[in-house]
C-alpha cells in the first residue's frame, strides 16, 4: 500500500505542476486577434505593437519609422472598400466609418512626416480608434 500510496501522490503532483506550468504559459502568451478579412489582420499585425508597446512610452520615433507601412497597409483597406460580407443592412453605416478611417490615416500620414509629437500622438490614437471601430463591424 505505501508503494501505492507514494505513486499516486507523484502522478497528483506531476498533473498540479503540468496544470500550473500550462496557465502560466497561457498568462504569458498575448491574446491573438482575428480578423475575417486579411486586409485589415495585416494592418493590425503593424498597429498592434505601436499601440501596446511604443505609445504608451511615446516612443514617437518607432511610431515614425513604422508609419510608411501602416499608411501602405491601411492603403490597402481603404481600396478593398466594404467587404463583400457585409450585410446591406449595414453598409451605409460601414462605408461612413471608412471614410472616418480614411481621414484619420491621411491625418496620420501628414503627422508622422511633419507633425509634432503631439500631433503624431494624437492622430495615431484616432487612427487606432478609427480601425477598431471599422473592424468591429467586418465581424457582424
Amino acid at each position: 500500500m505505501p508503494t501505492q500510496r507514494k505513486s499516486l501522490l507523484k502522478y497528483c503532483a506531476l498533473f498540479v505542476i503540468s496544470i500550473l506550468l500550462c496557465s502560466s504559459v497561457a498568462a504569458n502568451v498575448p491574446a491573438q486577434h482575428s480578423f475575417p478579412v486579411k486586409q485589415y489582420e495585416i494592418f493590425h499585425e503593424v498597429l498592434h505593437p505601436l499601440q501596446h508597446e511604443a505609445w504608451p512610452k511615446n516612443d514617437f520615433k518607432t511610431i515614425r519609422a513604422q508609419s510608411r507601412l501602416l499608411v501602405k497597409r491601411g492603403n490597402a483597406i481603404v481600396a478593398l472598400g466594404i467587404p463583400r460580407s457585409t450585410p446591406k443592412n449595414e453598409r451605409k453605416k460601414f462605408a461612413a466609418e471608412l471614410s472616418k478611417f480614411r481621414t484619420a490615416l491621411r491625418q496620420f500620414r501628414t503627422h508622422a512626416a511633419t507633425g509634432t509629437d503631439a500631433q503624431l500622438k494624437a492622430s495615431f490614437s484616432a487612427l487606432h480608434d478609427s480601425f477598431e471601430m471599422l473592424a468591429s463591424l467586418t465581424r457582424i
